[in-house]
């Protein structure tokens, strides 16, 4: 149950619940599952799994576009072999009519690529002819364990005039989300920010979604989540509500820029499809 009594938080939270977005992973019944649980209404990303290819998350964008929703892949440095490659999804998002993408670093392959880092890639999908009006970046409130703080906030800063917003990888204290967003705003990173949260998914399930990525990937991903894991094993386990109610009153101050919420569904789409729902109806 989320409660909100003040009335101007009530309200900023209640546009940024609906106009929240489901991230999915591209797994074989992952199209399956959005049409059975996920309303055309609610916004889709793809992720790029290093374990199916870049070609696997533009497969099953197109195929959920053509279901009437709106999807926005994951183009993976580590994953777009060279230009031709990205020329090529370019044309194929641009006959979809997909308008959203959200450019990513990633997890190194095996596979040679073309492109550095998620700014060499942002630059040369610029250099395209490439149609998309909305482009995400991904932003680190807890920092990285490859990357000095500084570091982090000037590859945003180089990123940013190439983007159109930022999206947060998962932190469950809200005070470190908001400090990080003031932050790039006195840092002068003025792109309206949609923090990650998980949705409601249980262990077994995290469990079998890090098993679905490959043995390599799996621990990669394992690595990654231990401190998601340790918050499930918390008592009374895990809720989106509390990082969400946490940054309600500060939803478009105009010390930060955040602007809403992200849900990294791990493909649990019923449960979390229905905690949203709950979610409406308890700040309607």
């Amino acid at each position: 149950m989320l409660t909100v009594r003040d009335g101007a938080t009530r309200e900023s939270l209640k546009r940024a619940v609906d106009d929240l977005g489901f991230e999915v992973i591209p797994f074989k019944k992952t199209e399956q599952a959005v049409l059975e649980h996920v309303p055309t209404d609610v916004r889709l990303t793809v992720t790029a799994s290093p374990a199916k290819g870049q070609d696997a998350t533009i497969d099953l964008t197109v195929a959920l576009v053509g279901h009437g929703y709106s999807v926005a892949p994951h183009l993976s440095a580590q994953q777009v072999r060279d230009r031709a490659h990205l020329a090529d999804i370019v044309a194929r998002c641009r006959e979809a009519g997909i308008t959203d993408v959200f450019v990513v670093g990633g997890d190194p392959t095996d596979e040679p690529t073309g492109f550095a880092d998620a700014h060499a890639l942002l630059v040369a999908l610029h250099e395209l002819d490439h149609g998309f009006t909305d482009i995400g970046i991904g932003g680190h409130p807890e920092g990285h364990p490859s990357a000095p703080t500084d570091v982090l906030f000037q590859a945003l800063k180089d990123k940013a005039p190439l983007a159109t917003h930022i999206k947060t990888q998962i932190v469950f204290d809200p005070k470190i989300i908001l400090d990080w967003a003031r932050e790039l705003k006195r840092r002068g990173i003025d792109l309206p920010v949609h923090v990650g949260v998980p949705g409601a998914v249980t262990r077994q399930k995290l469990m079998r979604v890090s098993g679905g990525l490959g043995i390599g990937e799996s621990a990669k991903f394992l690595k990654k989540q231990q401190n998601l894991f340790w918050r499930f094993f918390i008592p009374g386990g895990y809720s989106p509500n509390k990082i969400i109610k946490g940054l309600a009153p500060h939803i478009g101050k105009p010390d930060n820029a955040i602007e809403g919420f992200h849900v990294f569904t791990f493909n649990d789409l019923g449960p979390t499809e229905a905690w949203r729902q709950q979610m409406l109806k308890d700040l309607a």
